[in-house]
């Protein structure tokens, strides 16, 4: 993997080789050759196209008439339906003369069985393009649903991740999808993977190609305004009226999603998935009244014990990412590369109150060998562990994080 130094490498490279024109200035003899001594690397960036900036939803109406949208599909759920961010959607569309449909039954934590409903109401109303406004859930709906609508006679497994599903590729053209994300967490409007659980197997899974992607991302911080604390970063927890900190995490989400859908995922999600699936009675705040263990708190629940795992797979990174969060590294040692960056994870959780491992959802130790058995088929995650792992090296890890404090 390339690291910091070496993107930057790049990025300065491009900042100077690139194509002159006369009416800017002439650089000289620079070329790509004799830019940098650096040459051994090349990138691309995948991502959905980005606009960011406060108030931008009120430019999507018009975004839909450049797309020539005659029908669109504005999905939602619940909760956000009646607040600002909606609102302000469906004004920009009316305002545009855009013809639209809405959907608000998208389910917090999606399931197969909400997907299909979601799917179904796409199928009966033929929409030329979709916009989805909320969280990660909401997007990811959207996605599966402009997906299966285009594709109407697919059986519904044939798109999903193998070994669960059969893992085809897409082929066929998806209608155009913007994505208007109201929380700072998936990074979900920039990425090609939508993510549900499948209740047959008590675990998630997902689709995960580029054509998912959306075209593009409106990231606007005054979406921020109504998200409950948990979804802050540290300065925020503390301040609800701390704009400018929900803008930065907003911004940062996105960042991260563009990293999630290059970089891709491992560990740490991998377990998250039967974490989520085998929920017993965990009720958190903010989620109404039914058991469910939110997607971010499901992963960040191991996120320490699998860096101390992973630390020894490359100490330098794992000290740059905890030098990133934050910690002074000046003096730490390589061996405890990982453990350093667990501690400073485990600072900022302690910081915003998340629970106290997975004891507090209500798991034991007796739940163990089943959370193993529905992670051991999420191999796309798992093979993206820098270090490979064992049946009992999962089992350690779940055990190191029933109590995490």
């Amino acid at each position: 993997m390339v690291n910091r130094k070496r993107v930057f490498d790049l990025l300065r490279t491009i900042n100077v080789a690139s194509c002159q024109c006369p009416a800017h200035g002439n650089r000289g003899n620079i070329q790509v050759s004799n830019a940098t001594p650096q040459k051994d690397y090349a990138f691309e960036i995948k991502c959905s196209t980005v606009r960011y900036g406060l108030g931008v939803t009120r430019e999507v109406g018009q975004d839909l008439v450049n797309m020539n949208a005659k029908h669109v599909c504005v999905m939602t759920d619940p909760n956000v339906v009646k607040l600002d961010p909606v609102k302000a959607t469906l004004d920009s569309l009316t305002r545009n003369g855009v013809n639209y449909k809405v959907y608000d039954k998208v389910r917090v934590e999606p399931t197969d069985t909400s997907f299909k409903d979601a799917i179904a109401f796409a199928k009966e109303n033929s929409f030329d393009s979709f916009v989805a406004v909320g969280g990660g859930s909401v997007m990811d709906t959207c996605k599966a649903a402009n997906l299966y609508s285009t594709d109407p006679d697919a059986d519904f497994l044939d798109y999903v991740n193998a070994p669960v599903g059969k893992g085809k590729p897409i082929n066929v053209q998806l209608k155009p999808m913007i994505a208007i994300p109201t929380t700072s967490g998936t990074g979900s409007e920039t990425t090609g993977v939508s993510i549900f659980d499948y209740e047959s197997i008590h675990a998630k899974t997902g689709i995960s190609h580029g054509a998912l992607r959306p075209v593009l991302a409106m990231i606007d911080p005054l979406h921020t305004l109504t998200m409950p604390e948990k979804k802050y970063f540290t300065r925020s927890v503390y301040n609800a009226d701390d704009l400018e900190a929900r803008s930065c995490m907003h911004l940062a989400a996105t960042m991260a999603g563009v990293g999630i859908g290059n970089a891709g995922v491992h560990l740490c999600h991998g377990l998250a998935y039967p974490i989520a699936g085998n929920v017993k009675s965990f009720v958190p705040n903010d989620y109404g009244a039914d058991p469910i263990i939110p997607h971010g708190l499901s992963v960040v629940m191991t996120a320490p014990a699998v860096f101390r795992f992973t630390g020894p797979s490359d100490p330098a990174k794992h000290l740059e990412a905890a030098s990133i969060l934050g910690a002074d590294v000046s003096s730490a040692k390589q061996a405890d590369a990982g453990k350093v960056l667990a501690e400073t994870i485990l600072k900022y959780m302690d910081t915003m109150k998340i629970e106290n491992g997975l004891s507090t959802l209500g798991y034991t130790r007796e739940d163990i060998p089943e959370l193993v058995k529905g992670a051991l088929p999420q191999k796309r995650l798992l093979s993206m562990t820098p270090l490979p792992q064992t049946e009992e090296d999962l089992s350690k890890l779940l055990e190191d994080s029933l109590t995490i404090y």
